[in-house]
């Protein structure tokens, strides 16, 4: 099925929340206020790495609108945050790590007032050396910054299989390269922020973003000190978040503030506060060593992954643990020896990000492929064809996986493509100056959906009838602009044959849904489908019975529809049309309220065998790109794209349209742009005036998706999720195709433009100046 904005049909549905964005008037959570409402201010380090000497907030205290002034004594729990691992403190008590830690908040009547509070703390500190690079950081003698050691190392995986040296010796082509990636910006529209509220009940209300609710709900009652219930996570709708809101960041302090001043509090960095305390995409050095036999099979690969995480965990090890079993690509090879390392410093944090660190591995597997069919004169394509994993192949941790086609199908599909025909056959582009070069390259990849083996991935949903009659759906899934409100609508309407308006969806509040899980991983999609799978059935036979119950015709010639219950037409030859037997609405009143609520609860699929972090179930892309470079300035521009998909049945096309053009503008800047730059631990691009995200003007219009649907027959799983799947593959390509318009490979992101006008010898006709 090949997807594009100018199809038409049934399968083509309208946004919900479409229109309000459009035209502004959606409410985001850091749109919200509340009346007798606060504004809360961090203050953040001076230094990168320091002793705190002395906090004197007495000044700040004593200003007239300022309602609270908090530092560590102030909180009554757990001083630490962190999904996975609570080592962030919420208020430094003796060392700041890095320029984003918090050692102070406050609440005033304005935030002018909350900004001037805060710089009338006055702040002792006595300033250490950062540890601005992995290296310094691993280097002997240098300072721990955490006590729980080793060293400043997060954590290490290691791959082990054969024997990678003696393979080596015996290979008859080897390639060593080394890659570098960037620390790349979220950049989401919507910064950090949200409304902190206690009711007179004493509870208190988070209207604030998050992939997490309930993990933000946990351990926000672990700062507090209170039970879990006593706190309500509302974290719907959200400007924006791409794995970048997954952990807290405001919430600790709005929430202190509120339960102290005993009023609405107010929160929302500013950009520069958000680049200043934000996670970005971990940087990554990768040493890699493949080597081949003659026949061009892969033989044994080496690898070597540093991962700069910054000064604190966040999910610097899972990423690490994905990155590692993503460096060897969708190939098969019998020797590995994989060394991963995450490493703390005292840059910015680093955590998760759209891909989760295989898009990092998989520019470095591809770019080693690209080189390595060089080597012997083949095909990249074809070589690649050669070293793909069998349907029925374990993973690349050697666990079991769930056979597909996937794999060969993208590549066959772009194999016979218009695009990369112009790689095999590259036309004669007469019309272009000499110093313009064209180019195209491909890549493929296998993405893991989930969070893994060994990692709780709890998953459910409730299926109801509520009180006004409308079917209602209940996840704990959050909409931060993926079309996921889009999809569970299309999901019911397929399922019932009902109309939108006959329905309900909730979701993003921990008050009102169940625990199903986060909208991380990919995963959403496909366990949204399993439970209305796992609740359709009892759900339906619950309205057929009452249906019958009330209207006296039996339940097998009743059926679900617009409105309500209806009967269908008695056979194909009746001239009788179906007609509304019952409406939602008057079916509700014929029972209790319970009697109408279906749950379910499950856990994300994940490989039978017992490998931590091993994923179970895989998506599938093929990624063409063709460039034009001007090799006198280095520029590269991105000319045309084809994406195909293996991912399973598309239940919304215009958001999986969406979401590969989103990954895609995500991956184009991660190729050619970003770089959140930091020198001495400092960021240097420290706002978006700086910082070089893809415009308009950089996307190409000729962006075309092809989504193979097919899933081997008995497959209970579903639709996969597609929001990471078109961001990991895209530079790779753009880099293959950068080596075909212009010999140089490339092995840093962003593509260095002095390394593509530099040695390039472009002579110029006598007269033709340069444009």
């Amino acid at each position: 099925m090949l997807l594009n904005r100018k199809q038409s049909g049934n399968r083509w549905h309208m946004r919900p929340d479409g229109p309000p964005k459009v035209t502004g008037q959606l409410q985001y959570l850091t749109d919200m206020s509340l009346p007798n409402m606060v504004y809360g201010k961090v203050l953040r380090s001076a230094y990168p790495y320091a002793r705190l000497r002395s906090v004197d907030i007495s000044e700040a205290e004593a200003m007239e609108g300022v309602y609270a002034v908090l530092t560590a004594k102030d909180v009554p729990g757990l001083n630490r945050f962190g999904i996975a691992t609570p080592d962030q403190p919420v208020f430094c008590e003796d060392v700041v790590r890095y320029v984003g830690d918090a050692i102070a908040a406050v609440a005033a009547d304005s935030p002018e007032r909350a900004l001037l509070a805060i710089e009338a703390i006055r702040v002792k500190y006595e300033e250490i050396e950062p540890l601005d690079s992995t290296a310094a950081a691993l280097a002997p003698g240098a300072p721990e910054l955490h006590p729980h050691g080793p060293g400043n190392v997060l954590h290490r995986t290691e791959i082990k299989r054969g024997d990678a040296q003696q393979a080596f010796d015996s290979c008859a082509h080897i390639v060593t390269e080394t890659y570098y990636t960037p620390r790349q910006m979220h950049a989401y529209m919507e910064t950090e922020g949200g409304l902190f509220a206690p009711d007179e009940m004493g509870r208190l209300h988070v209207y604030a973003a998050t992939q997490h609710g309930y993990k933000d709900r946990m351990q926000l009652a672990r700062i507090i000190g209170c039970p879990e219930e006593h706190i309500r996570v509302v974290s719907s709708p959200i400007g924006g978040s791409f794995g970048g809101k997954d952990e807290l960041n405001v919430q600790p302090y709005g929430a202190l503030l509120a339960l102290k001043c005993g009023r609405p509090v107010k929160m929302h960095n500013s950009r520069k506060e958000s680049v200043r305390a934000g996670l970005k995409r971990h940087p990554m050095k990768i040493e890699m060593q493949t080597g081949i036999s003659r026949e061009g099979i892969l033989q044994a690969h080496r690898v070597r992954i540093t991962a700069d995480t910054g000064a604190y965990a966040t999910l610097g090890a899972p990423v690490l643990n994905f990155c590692t079993e993503h460096c060897m690509g969708p190939y098969m090879i019998p020797h590995v020896d994989v060394e991963g390392v995450s490493v703390y410093t005292n840059n910015g944090l680093s955590g998760e990000f759209r891909g989760f660190g295989g898009n990092q591995a998989i520019f470095a597997m591809e770019g080693q492929m690209d080189r390595l069919a060089q080597l012997i004169d083949m095909d990249p394509w074809e070589f690649r064809r050669r070293n793909l994993r069998q349907k029925h192949d374990p993973g690349p941790l050697n666990q079991r996986i769930l056979p597909t086609d996937g794999l060969y199908q993208v590549w066959e599909a772009l194999d016979r493509s218009e695009l990369w025909q112009k790689h095999l056959h590259p036309p004669v582009e007469a019309s272009l100056p000499p110093w313009i070069k064209r180019g195209v390259g491909a890549a493929i990849a296998m993405h893991g959906a989930g969070l893994g083996y060994g990692i709780p991935d709890p998953a459910g949903g409730r299926l109801s009838l509520n009180a006004e009659g409308k079917i209602e759906v209940a996840f704990s899934y959050e909409e931060f602009g993926q079309g996921l409100v889009a999809t569970l609508e299309i999901m019911l309407c397929d399922l019932f044959q009902c109309h939108p308006s006959d329905l309900s969806i909730v979701i993003g509040d921990t008050d009102r849904v169940p625990h199903s899980g986060s909208s991380t991983a990919s995963r959403s999609t496909t366990m949204a489908w399993m439970a209305l799978q796992r609740l359709q059935h009892p759900f339906r036979a619950k309205l057929l019975k009452v249906a019958s119950q009330f209207s006296g015709i039996s339940a097998e010639q009743l059926m679900i529809g617009r409105e309500g219950i209806w009967i269908k037409s008695q056979d194909s030859s009746s001239t009788s049309a179906p007609r509304l037997v019952v409406a939602y609405t008057d079916l509700v009143k014929q029972g209790e309220a319970q009697e109408w609520i279906f749950d379910t609860t499950f856990h994300y699929p994940t490989t039978p065998d017992n490998v931590m972090g091993g994923h179970y179930l895989y998506t599938y892309a093929a990624v063409a790109a063709e460039v034009e470079v001007n090799t006198l300035t280095g520029e590269t521009k991105l000319l045309d794209t084809r994406h195909i998909v293996a991912a399973g049945p598309v239940i919304n096309p215009m958001g999986y349209i969406g979401q590969i053009e989103g990954g895609s503008v995500m991956a184009l800047g991660f190729t050619l742009t970003e770089d959140a730059v930091m020198e001495q631990s400092r960021y240097v691009t420290a706002n978006l005036d700086t910082y070089l995200i893809p415009t308009i003007k950089d996307i190409h219009s000729n962006l075309e998706v092809e989504a193979i649907e097919e899933l081997p027959e008995g497959d209970a799983f579903g639709p996969r999720g597609i929001g990471e799947i078109g961001s990991v593959a895209l530079a790779p390509a753009i880099t293959a195709a950068i080596h075909q318009a212009t010999g140089v490979w490339v092995t840093q992101l962003p593509v260095p433009r002095e390394q593509l006008s530099q040695g390039i010898n472009v002579l110029l006709p006598e007269g033709v100046k340069p444009s």
